[in-house]
């Protein structure tokens, strides 16, 4: 068991794909940190925001499959679905959730429901396509890093 562990924790695919996620969640710490001279630690785990921590995890792997088994093979295929399946939902039905999450903090805010405890809903959720984009570079320059 701890072979397989070892392998898979060890394995230059699964770090250019942890390093990826890492690095992106990281740069969502660092810049409110700039911008706003404040740290914000719960940014590291947090959904949404520059850059796309999706969209940097999926090349990663996608690019990484691509150079190990090559842009042929059927498990680049799935990784090319996979990534742009990721991507797709990313960029559209979580943004489109995020948009009707901040529409209904207004509503609730105008006219409250009787009995109703107060608590925002969750507005970071989806990416805009320059988050996304930046998430697709940062993940494919990792990834040519740890693959090459």
């Amino acid at each position: 068991m701890l072979g397989v562990l070892g392998a898979v924790f060890g394995h230059r695919l699964f770090l250019s794909v942890l390093s990826s996620w890492t690095i992106v969640q990281a740069i969502k710490v660092i810049i409110p940190l700039i911008k706003e001279k404040k740290l914000k630690w719960y940014r590291f785990v947090e959904p949404g925001g520059m850059p796309s921590s999706h969209a940097a995890a999926v090349i990663a792997l996608l690019a990484g499959v691509g150079i190990l088994e090559g842009c042929g093979s059927t498990i680049f295929i799935l990784a090319l679905i996979f990534a742009l399946v990721t991507i797709y939902e990313a960029i559209g039905v979580r943004k489109t959730v995020q948009e009707q999450a901040e529409l209904l903090d207004i509503i609730i805010r105008k006219n409250p429901p009787k009995n109703f405890v107060r608590s925002k809903l969750k507005k970071s959720l989806g990416h805009t396509p320059l988050e996304v984009g930046v998430g697709i570079v940062i993940g494919f320059i990792i990834s040519l890093i740890w693959m090459t």
